[in-house]
This record gives C-alpha cells, structure tokens and sequence, in this order.
C-alpha cells in the first residue's frame, strides 16, 4: 500500500479464513473465525495507515469475502488475490497452518521484492513451486514443508539466486534429482537447512550438500542410505545435526565425533541395528548439549569409569541398550554438570538397583524417564522436586515418596506397575509452585482409604488409580477436579454411593469405575452434566435399578460396560442418540500437519451382560451401524431377536446367550460379514438357521441349547430332531465370558495407550509425535493379536461346555 507511512513494514499475514479442524465443526462457525481473523488484520493496517484511499476502503462490512483482496469460495475456501501486491514494503509473509483446499502457490509472490521471510508450510497448498521465487533476492526464510507431496519442484535454477537465504525449513522436494540440487550450490549464507518429510536418496543430496554453504550450522534431512553419518562427519562447523526419524541404517562411523562444535545430535528413530557405540564416538564432542539416540536400538558401551567430556543438559536414550547395570557414566553427568535436566533411559535393558548417587543428586533433574526396565529400590524421605516423573514398569518399592513441583510449570507423575504399598496421605502433602496435570498411581501396593484433598490440583487432566487395594468411599472433593478428562479408579474396594460432586468434572472423557463395590441406582446427571463422555464402565460392582434413559445423551460414546451389576428394567430405547455409535469414528488430524489418526483408536462396543434385564430389544439398537461388539447375554430378555440387527454391518462380536429369546433368527444376521464371535446358545429360539457363509462356519455350540433349532451347523437338515437341552445355565457370574472380558480389558488399555501418548504430545515437544505414532501402531497390533488369540479361546471353552 502506497499510503503506509512505515519505511520497512514486518507483516504476518495469518488469515485463519478456512476450515480449522481443531475449532469449527460447521460452515458458520468457520465463517466467524474467518471473520474475526480478517477483522483483526484490518485493524492492524488501519494503524499505519494514514488515509483510506487504498484496498482497505472495501474492507467495511461483516462479510469478508467482499473484501478487496480476499475471494472465498461456497465452501468458505480462500485463495489469494494479487491484491497482494499494494503492500509494497511487505516484508513477512506467513500462511502456516492455514488450509487453501489445494490451491496453487501464486506466481505472483515473486513480485514481493521486500520479502525476507515466506512461509507457505502447513497450508494445503499444491502444484509446482513458482521459479519465479527465485526474484526474492531479499529472502532470507524460506518454508514450504507440510504440504506433502502435493507441492512439487523440477529444476531448481530459481534457489541459486536467493543469496540471501540464511534459513530454507521443510521443503517438501518430492520429485527432486540430483540434477536439479547441482544447480543450486550459491547460497553463501545459508545456515538452516531443513529438508525432511522429503524422500531424497543420499546419492543425490551428498555431493551438493557439501558445497551448499560453508556457514551451515543446522541441518535436519530425510534421506536414504547407509553412508550418511560418514559423509556428514566432514561438516566440521556444524552446531545442531538432526536426523532422527529417517531411513538411516547400518553402522555409524567413528568419524562423527570429530564434529567438535555440534550442540545438538539427534539420530532417534533409525534403524541402526545394535551398532555398538564407544567413548570413541565422542571424542571431540567437547560442546555437545542435547544427545538423542531414542528408539535406535544402539548398544552403548563405554568402559568403567568414563567420564563424558561434554556438558549435557538433554539425554534421550529411550530403547537403547545400557544394562543391565545401572549406568555409571551418568554418575558425574550428575555430580558435576548440574546443568542436566531431562534424562531419559526407558527401556533400556536395565536391571538392577538404583544407586545411591543418584538418589543424593535427583534433586536436579526436572524430567525423568525409567519406565520399562527392571530397576528396584525405594525412595528417601526428603521431597523429590520433579516436573516430569515416569517410572512406570519397573520394581519400586517402598512407600509413596513425597513430590514437589517446581518451575510453574504442569508436571506429570507416573508410579504405576511398581511394587509401591501403604497409604497415599502423601498425595495431600504435594508442594512446590507447578501444577500437578497427570497422577498415575495403577497396578501397585497401595491400600487404604484415599484422602479427600483433590481440591489442590485445579489442572489435573487424568487421575489413575486403578488395580491397588483402596478401599471407602469415593472422596467428594473428586469434584474439584474440574480439568479432569481421565479418571480410573478400576479393580479396587471401594464402596457406596457415587458422590454427587463428580458431576461437576464436565470435561470427563474417560471413565472407569469396574471391578468395585460401588452400589445405588446409576445417577442421572451421568448423562446430563458428564456429555463428554468417551468411555463409561461401570462393570463388576454392585449398581440396581433402571439404567437412566439421560444416558441416551452421551452422543460422543464408544464403548459402554454395565456388565456384572444388579440393573433391572428394560434397555432405554433412545440408544439411537449414541451418535459416535452410528457414523465412522472421527478422525483427529494434528495442527501443522496434514496427517489424519482414528480418533484415540476405540472401537465401538456395549456390554450389558450379567444383569436383570427384561423386555425385548429396542429396535432403535439397529440404528448404531458402527458397532462392534454387542453383549447382552446372561439377563432376561424376551420375544425375539431384533429383525434388523444385521443393519448393525460392523458387528464382530455378538452374545445374545443365555435369555428367553424365542422365534426365528433374523435372516437379516446372515448379511453380517465381519462377525467372527457368535453366541446364541440358551435360549428357546426355533426354526432353520439361515443360509449363509458366516453363520454355518461356526462351532454349532454358537447355537446350542435352542430346542427348535435346526440346519447346519447344528444339523445336517431340519428333518431331524433336535436334541433336549443338557445342564441348565448356572453361574452366570462365575462363567461370564473370558472373552468380553479380556475383549474390553483391550480396548480400556487402546484408550489409556492414546490418552497417555496424546498427554505426551500436550505436555512434551514435537518430535514425541513420532514415537506416539508408532507406539498406537504397536498398540493397534497389540490389541489384534489379543483379540485373535482370545477368540481362539473362547471357542475352545464353547466346545467345552457342549461335550461337558
């Protein structure tokens, strides 16, 4: 704009005009962000602006896709308008992590002869990079990454002539050769250089790379190769070198420790397969700061004795192999460079006692990771000043030590599969100036009555103090909790009523409250004030009466567990309001990026077994398309099965045993092709099993039980008769079906493997992406095999059952 008074003008252009995934959830609601971004942009200018006579004159109404400069289309999408170019002394230029729905890169960005900084990254962008970039002669920021491969690039002549370029992040080059990179060496004061998310072969970035820019200081690539950490190692200027999460394999050359200047090594997540690493390594590293080798398997063995000639501050060595001694080369990291604070040796073949040293010198430490090993000991009685404590899966023991959170920062505690005993009154005795965000105290020791103190932790996200031996009543100041999105109590003694209070922690997504001696109807406000309900199980205690129809209004619920209670009455029939239930699960789609993740990875399921139920089932049941796996068996429900239950397409697993249901199948079951687990035994169902691959492939003990019953599998036709019922069902709680339970048992770890991992990302930095990722990878598979082998089961004690 001719009329901007201001000499050089530094502008971040962030116009949130498109669909935010993270925010809108309709047309309007994205309307009005797009509003309230550009309404506050105008703003901006009309500071430095002295007159109207510019393209803000037409910035007036409410409907800022009238607006000079800014074309929106019927989908509220956005492209940009050459209008651009009034801003003469524009010189930043940022659209990260806006959506343009795939436009392409304008040309005319090249006419912005002031830019220093251009930021298209994150932004939906696709097409060819413009040549005519390479008019920028002033930029000196170049990023682009985040868009996939949607954004391609051939020749690159264009980069020889920013001269300037001191910082060139994410720049998704998919098709790039290495004729292309030859002609791209002039840079002289390029000193950032980020080029992962890429898929560049070695062979082709090597050769230019080392003549690129003798000022290069950081470097962050994903390449392919065994021959990179060789080649790299002639860089000798570098100060930060980040290759983790690469295609990196093979062995890593001694060579690298003469990069005496580097600060920063990150090599996490490559596939070095057990290389072994010595002090030789790190001869040179008399400057290195921040060491991360997570998740590569490497052997690190240094002799006794060694002393670290650099000054850590940041130790990542997650999945590496120290043990199974203890590693005594931390020892004056922590004596003598007290500037370490972040120490991460988890699942690191560790087995053995944890030494006195490092108790006299834990104070120093903010974030501690020793989860997954087999460390043993207790805690001294001094507080422990921590931000970040994960000890998880190891063999404390000990009373519940006392914690101060330091810092003003949130803080996460996690003891849980440790051997820890006695009370937990230390809980009220947590000091210090952070806030407490996740407290996990599962799978110990621990007993007693847990104290009413909740009131101190306003921003507790999830609370874990399942299968211990706590006894009592639910503490009521569990209501002061009121950030809590996680709270699991399971597999304890406690008793009573459901304190009233817990309907005021609104934001509960998950919660379980099985394996107790919780008793009193269900209370109501469950479904009315708790409606951010992911996960509700109620399974093994003691509940009577009707189940509320207001639970009808957990429109966000995936899986539902009322089994092993006293619940009478008939099943409300507003299941239908189950909305996550009938449509596919949402996916969650991470800011900065274009990745999409099933959201936390549930499946879909309600158990309501072993119950009083009676009546028939609602037919409003058939609307929930999605589900997965449906148990109501051991109850007394009548008349026949629902007619279009085969309308439930993705059924798994379906136990209807057990009841009075009488009447034919529904010919509607056989359209079911995703059922592999099928129990309709005990009832008094009639007539010929319907015809189809599914139904006849299972154990005829699915049907068993069932007098009028007949056709394969049970029977070759129905001329023959079937046989009398044996033993009559007995024990209905003793013999609940192993497989639902082990069947939910997975889905609650599914859920609690998300939560933590997502917790992670909240609480921790950028690259705990990847390894979440891949750890609900693992999970995922966890949970398949699980699910095989427990299926396996189940039909050998079905068998069982029919020959006893």
């Amino acid at each position: 704009m001719s009329s901007l008074r201001s000499h050089k003008l530094v502008l971040f252009f962030t116009i949130s005009c498109l669909l935010l995934q993270e925010k809108c959830t309709d047309a309007s609601e994205c309307r009005q962000s797009e509003r309230k971004a550009l309404l506050e942009f105008k703003h901006s200018l009309q500071a430095m602006n002295s007159s109207g006579n510019d393209a803000l004159s037409s910035w007036k109404s409410e409907e800022c896709c009238l607006w000079l400069g800014v074309n929106c289309n019927r989908l509220t999408g956005c492209t940009i308008s050459p209008s651009l170019l009034k801003l003469h002394h524009l010189t930043s230029l940022n659209f990260n992590s806006n959506d343009f729905n795939g436009s392409l890169i304008p040309e005319f960005f090249g006419s912005l002869k002031k830019l220093k900084l251009l930021d298209l990254s994150n932004a939906n962008f696709r097409g060819p990079i413009p040549s005519l970039l390479g008019n920028l002669s002033m930029l000196e920021t170049l990023r682009l990454g985040g868009n996939g491969g949607d954004v391609t690039v051939g020749k690159l002549e264009w980069l020889s002539h920013l001269s300037r370029l001191k910082e060139s992040r994410h720049c998704d080059l998919p098709s790039i050769s290495s004729s292309s990179l030859s002609l791209a060496n002039s840079s002289t004061s390029l000193t950032y250089l980020d080029l992962s998310d890429n898929n560049l072969p070695s062979s082709a970035i090597y050769p230019w790379l080392f003549n690129v820019s003798s000022n290069l200081v950081s470097l962050d690539l994903s390449i392919r190769g065994d021959s990179g950490l060789n080649e790299i190692g002639k860089l000798l200027d570098f100060r930060v070198l980040d290759l983790g999460y690469n295609l990196l394999n093979g062995s890593i050359s001694k060579s690298l420790g003469q990069l005496s200047n580097l600060q920063v090594l990150r090599l996490a997540g490559n596939c070095f397969d057990g290389d072994v690493i010595s002090e030789a390594h790190f001869s040179d590293f008399t400057n290195l700061q921040e060491l991360d080798l997570s998740y590569t398997s490497l052997n690190l063995k240094f002799n006794t004795g060694w002393i670290p000639p650099f000054p850590l501050s940041q130790i990542k060595l997650c999945s590496c192999k120290l043990g199974p001694r203890f590693p005594d080369w931390l020892r004056t990291k922590i004596y003598f460079q007290p500037v370490l604070d972040y120490l991460d040796i988890s699942a690191s073949g560790i087995s053995d006692f944890l030494p006195y040293w490092f108790l006299d010198k834990f104070q120093g430490l903010s974030y501690i990771n020793m989860s997954f090993n087999q460390i043993s000991g207790t805690f001294p009685n001094n507080s422990v000043h921590i931000i970040h404590l994960d000890l998880s899966s190891n063999n404390f023991s000990g009373p519940l030590p006392r914690f101060s959170l330091d810092f003003m920062e949130m803080g996460t505690i996690n003891l849980s599969k440790n051997k820890f005993t006695g009370p937990v009154s230390p809980i009220c005795n947590i000091t210090g100036e952070g806030f407490l965000a996740l407290f996990d105290l599962s799978n110990n020791l621990f007993s007693g009555v847990v104290p009413d103190c909740f009131g101190s932790f306003p921003f507790l996200t999830a609370l874990n103090l399942g299968d211990n031996s706590f006894s009592g009543s639910l503490p009521r100041s569990l209501g002061s909790l009121i950030s809590l999105e996680m709270l699991r109590l399971r597999g304890n003694k406690f008793s009573g009523v459901l304190p009233s209070s817990l309907q005021n922690c609104a934001k509960l997504k998950f919660l379980d409250l099985s394996d107790n001696e919780l008793s009193g109807e269900i209370p109501m406000w469950i479904g009315q004030k708790l409606s951010s309900l992911v996960f509700l199980s109620l399974q093994r205690n003691q509940f009577k009466g009707r189940i509320p129809h207001q639970l009808c209004g957990l429109k966000y619920l995936h899986i539902l567990d009322l089994s092993v209670n006293k619940i009478s009455g008939t099943i409300p029939s507003c299941l239908n309001n189950f909305t996550s239930m009938t449509k596919k699960p949402a996916l969650l789609t991470w800011k900065g990026t274009k990745q999409s993740y099933p959201q936390l990875g549930l499946l879909l399921a309600i158990d309501l077994s072993c119950n009083k139920l009676t009546g028939e089932i609602p037919e409003e049941l058939s609307s929930l398309r999605e589900l997965v796996a449906l148990n109501l068996s051991r109850n007394l429900f009548n008349g026949k099965i629902l007619q279009k239950i085969g309308h439930i397409r993705q059924l798994e697993v379906l136990d209807l045993s057990r009841n009075k249901f009488s009447g034919n199948i529904p010919k509607s079951l056989s359209e079911l092709t995703f059922l592999s687990i099928l129990d309709l035994s005990y009832n008094y169902l009639s007539g010929k099993i319907p015809i189809s691959t599914q139904l006849q492939s299972f154990d005829p003990s699915s049907f068993s039980h069932n007098r009028g019953l007949c056709g394969p599998p049970i029977s070759p036709n129905c001329s023959m008769v079937e046989p009398s019922p044996g033993k009559p069902a007995v024990g209905a709680e003793e013999d609940s079906d192993e497989f639902m339970k082990w069947f939910y048992t997975g889905m609650g770890l599914g859920f609690a493997v998300g939560f933590w991992g997502f917790c992670s990302v909240v609480f921790f930095k950028r690259s705990w992406r990847h390894s979440y990722y891949r750890y609900l990878d693992n999970a995922k598979e966890w949970v398949y095999v699980t699910f095989v082998l427990l299926k396996a089961r189940l039909v050998r004690r079905i068998k069982a059952l029919s020959t006893g």
